[in-house]
């Protein structure tokens, strides 16, 4: 296919998508009126693939970053960035790419936003090959994400969050959700005392053998009492839960959330309820399903209610969800939408009613 026709192709798909935003935006019931807008992060360009796109809330505005080029872990991938400012999206800027040192190229993985409370905006991500040579680098930003210093790699046996954004705890500890896929599939946690400059490895319990196991996304419940939801290929969203700050984790337990292999996140609101942005359907093995995206709540840390379908459309991609609440209450998901987009949600959850279906309460829970 032509450079000429994608452009066509993405750019009649552009004008629909922004069609159902609109529409999306004025439904109501089944908690589709908690939906204040959607739009596109990234205009159509002459990019063929974007995905697992972060977020973050910096000097008063929405940054946005995410992966794009010409298809995923191809050595011209490179880490995007835009930032909301004037009730509109900038346009994209390529802040990084996968070029190692000496000169070669390399892919990029996992773009992750981090703002601290103090210290510049943190940009994580990762550089390589195969899993075993993923080298985990940090830029920073003084100014909001409008520009950024070099990368500069992280202190040896660190990794770094591998999906979703670190969670900084009411006494100042920085909690990363790590894990490496060289040897299995493994979660670990990665600890900060100095605002994210600095790092230290805990790892949790050991669970099941049989459960593998990445991309921990962070709750805080207050008081140190933290939980951490997994992406597996168990068919099923595992947990596990740490009472102390995050020094000592518990084994992984399951949750009756389905989980098709996919990436999810979490963030724990304001009124203290849990919000995840997840693909709930069944694991089959050798396949991707992420034609469902929805937004699941848990008022007691345990049950957990589906209260809203992002996306639902057989046979396309709609995955990698990141989310936050900004200062003014709302919450921001951005995800995939087809491989083509990334997609900007906006939700007000004061009008979130757990109404739907109760997926069910935790199995093993500690």
């Amino acid at each position: 296919m032509t450079w000429q026709k994608m452009s066509f192709l993405r750019h009649v798909s552009f004008v629909i998508l922004s069609f159902l935003s609109v529409q999306s935006s004025a439904k109501s019931g089944n908690n589709s009126d908690a939906i204040v807008s959607t739009e596109v992060v990234n205009p159509p360009q002459n990019i063929a693939f974007c995905h697992a796109s972060t977020v973050a809330f910096s000097q008063g505005h929405l940054v946005a970053a995410w992966l794009a080029g010409s298809k995923e872990a191809a050595n011209d991938v490179g880490v995007w960035v835009a930032r909301f400012s004037g009730n509109q999206w900038s346009p994209p800027v390529r802040v990084a790419d996968g070029r190692s040192p000496d000169g070669e190229a390399l892919t990029v993985i996992n773009p992750i936003l981090f703002s601290p409370k103090r210290g510049p905006l943190m940009l994580f991500y990762r550089r390589g090959k195969l899993p075993a040579d993923w080298h985990p680098l940090r830029m920073t930003s003084l100014d909001g994400g409008a520009t950024w210093t070099k990368p500069v790699a992280l202190d040896p046996g660190i990794s770094g969050p591998a999906k979703d954004k670190p969670v900084e705890l009411s006494n100042g500890v920085v909690i990363a959700g790590s894990s490496t896929e060289y040897d299995g599939w493994k979660i670990h946690f990665e600890r900060s005392m100095d605002g994210g400059n600095t790092w230290h490895v805990v790892y949790p319990a050991v669970g099941l053998p049989t459960v593998q196991a990445i991309q921990p996304t962070i709750l805080d419940h207050r008081h140190g009492q933290l939980q951490a939801l997994v992406r597996t290929k168990s068919g099923f969203v595992f947990s596990t839960k740490s009472s102390d700050w995050g020094k000592t984790w518990s084994a992984l337990a399951r949750l009756d959330i389905p989980n098709s292999n996919s990436g999810l996140d979490a963030v724990t609101l304001t009124d203290g309820r849990d919000l995840i942005v997840t693909n709930p359907l069944p694991y089959v093995e050798g396949r991707w399903d992420r034609h469902k995206l929805s937004v699941l709540i848990s008022a007691d840390h345990q049950t957990y209610r589906d209260v809203l379908d992002l996306e639902n459309e057989a046979g396309q991609e709609f995955s990698y969800p990141a989310v936050i609440q900004s200062p003014d209450g709302m919450v921001h998901i951005t995800y995939t939408w087809k491989k083509i987009y990334i997609k900007h949600v906006v939700l007000d959850p004061k009008r979130i009613y757990a109404s739907r279906s109760t997926l069910s309460a935790a199995t093993g829970h500690q």
